[in-house]
C-alpha cells in the first residue's frame, strides 16, 4: 500500500540512469522505426510500443531494462506492458534525450 502512495505521490526513489546502463542496460526505444531512423540513442533497440506484446522474449534474462521514447507516455505504457507480462526489472527513462545523455 505505501508503494501505491509513493507511485501516486511521485515520492518514489528515481533510478539512477547512468549506473543501469553501465550495468548494460537494454535500452529500448519504443517510438515508431521512422522515429528511430531521426533520432537513435547509441546501443538501443527499437521496439514500437504497438508490437511490444509480440517481443517479450527479447527481455528475457535481461537484468535491467531502460524503455524511452519521446515525451515518456509511450514508455510508461510499454513499462505497464512489461511489467503485466512478469518483468519486474524495467525502467521508465522518459525520453530519448534524457537517456542520451548518460549514454558513453
Amino acid at each position: 500500500m505505501i508503494n501505491f502512495f509513493k507511485r501516486l505521490f511521485g515520492t518514489e526513489a528515481k533510478p539512477d540512469l547512468k549506473l543501469l546502463i553501465d550495468e548494460g542496460a537494454y535500452l529500448v526505444d519504443v517510438r515508431t522505426p521512422q522515429e528511430y531512423a531521426q533520432s537513435k540513442v547509441k546501443g538501443s533497440v527499437n521496439i514500437p510500443l504497438d508490437s511490444m506484446s509480440n517481443h517479450l522474449a527479447k527481455f528475457k534474462d535481461r537484468k535491467h531494462i531502460i524503455v524511452f521514447c519521446r515525451s515518456g507516455n509511450r514508455s510508461s505504457q510499454a513499462k505497464s506492458i512489461l511489467e503485466r507480462n512478469g518483468f519486474s526489472n524495467v525502467v521508465n527513462g522518459g525520453t530519448s534525450d534524457n537517456v542520451k545523455q548518460f549514454v558513453k
